[in-house]
């Protein structure tokens, strides 16, 4: 049975968020004419802000703002490009709204700018490895930091449990070394990111208990990634419902917030598994 611990998130700019007792919708703004599953929808800063601001009102506690796509194969973005895209939104997504503000980078000068135009959080998908700097701008602005493990460009060990914490360690061991407090940190297994087959991905969601081991509050981003598709036979844009699943089975594995395109599908399945997990806990 899973015991869901309750904790305090500090972020940046003297906000906090609960962690533990029901789960958290993160939603993803993709400012970009790239993005596997919503590339151009919203790579006008307006229409960025809009979206974001309609995923607010469907139940999202968080604004991950990207703009440069992750998907394999994109196209690089310089630090102009993709700042000139995200903070014209992330200026205007403080101005107008509660929620928290997360930036989508992996570069410190990004994850700077951001943070002193409103942002709370940044989101590395390359947890601190590929520029440790943003670790430092972390741990001054006082932000919540997101680590996310990744298979691109290196050996990755045959287990993938063994994989994770291999490559998570180190990257704890950056920021730990920038001074970032280990309760401002969260850790993203990275679904989709360079695991073997899509076969490795449904073993990390099996084991997915098991990076208990951290000690620290887990991020689900299964959103339409392929390995859905692999199961369902569905295109990007129709993996909805397969994400709902997965939001629902891995909150039931005591996963804490949710990163996803439909926020209102996947606030659904998070009550339903909220509400099962209460039902558990009961005395």
């Amino acid at each position: 049975m899973t015991v869901l611990t309750t904790r305090i998130w500090p972020v940046a700019h003297g906000r906090t968020l609960a962690l533990g007792e029901t789960g958290r919708l993160m939603a993803i703004v993709n400012v970009t004419p790239d993005s596997f599953s919503d590339g151009g929808e919203h790579a006008v800063a307006a229409s960025a802000v809009e979206h974001a601001l309609s995923c607010v009102g469907e139940g999202a506690d968080i604004l991950d703002i990207g703009g440069e796509s992750t998907r394999p194969g994109a196209d690089p973005v310089s630090a102009a490009q993709e700042q000139d895209r995200v903070l014209p939104v992330v200026e205007a997504l403080a101005a107008r709204t509660d929620a928290l503000i997360s930036i989508d980078t992996y570069r410190a000068e990004t994850a700077r700018l951001a943070i002193a135009a409103g942002a709370h959080i940044v989101n590395d998908v390359w947890a601190a490895q590929k520029e440790p700097e943003l670790a430092t701008v972390c741990a001054e602005a006082g932000a919540g930091l997101c680590l996310m493990h990744t298979g691109r460009n290196r050996e990755r060990l045959a287990d993938v449990i063994a994989d994770q914490r291999l490559f998570l360690d180190r990257s704890l061991a950056i920021t730990d070394a920038a001074g970032v407090s280990r309760e401002r940190i969260v850790l993203d297994p990275g679904f989709g990111f360079a695991k073997e087959t899509p076969q490795a991905n449904l073993e990390l969601m099996a084991r997915s208990d098991e990076l208990a081991v951290f000690g620290l509050p887990l991020l689900a981003g299964t959103s339409r990634k392929r390995f859905l598709g692999n199961v369902t036979g569905r295109d990007a844009k129709d993996r909805d419902v397969a994400t709902a699943a997965t939001t629902a089975l891995l909150r039931m594995k005591g996963f804490a917030i949710f990163r996803v395109h439909n926020v209102a599908i996947n606030r659904d399945a998070l009550a339903m598994a909220d509400a099962m997990l209460a039902f558990q806990t009961k005395p």
